[in-house]
């Protein structure tokens, strides 16, 4: 499995109060982006070990263990909060460092509803690149100015 670093907590990061002191045990929540739905993130780059969620921060108000946090290829949303699970920041919308996503559709004869999480990047219709011409996104919604012939298969790159 891919995954990517975090640019929320990634590396040797140190978090601190809206005062200025040292997070001692705050906790880092992830979500899914735009939800209250907990998402997995790793303690290294195999992806193969789960972080605790939330992730509790060390007497340093850093993330323990490696000190790094890597994610899935999705948008994450990253919830910071002290020990006593007061609010400091939200971060939405976040990507791995690097990432870039992929979202697959079949083609249906229709020009229209492509629904996107992120900003296009590339665009194939049975493997072949689409000029950024022949489409165009408003609103999380990828329209095609022809549409794509049924069943072919539609990737979306996004990040």
């Amino acid at each position: 499995m891919a995954v990517f670093l975090s640019p929320v907590g990634g590396v040797a990061a140190q978090f601190f109060t809206n005062t200025g002191a040292v997070l001692t045990g705050g906790k880092l929540y992830t979500y899914a982006a735009g939800t209250t739905t907990p998402l997995t993130s790793y303690t290294t780059n195999a992806g193969n070990v789960a972080r605790t969620n939330p992730v509790v921060l060390d007497a340093a108000g850093r993330v323990p263990g490696s000190g790094e946090i890597w994610i899935n290829p999705v948008p994450y949303k990253f919830v910071l909060k002290d020990s006593n699970d007061v609010l400091i920041a939200t971060y939405d919308n976040v990507f791995g460092v690097g990432a870039v996503a992929v979202q697959n559709y079949t083609g249906n004869g229709s020009t229209v509803g492509y629904a996107i999480s992120g900003n296009a990047v590339a665009v194939y219709i049975s493997g072949v690149y689409q000029n950024r011409n022949t489409y165009s996104v408003a609103s999380g919604t990828l329209t095609f100015s022809e549409a794509p012939p049924s069943n072919s298969l539609i990737e979306i790159l996004y990040n």
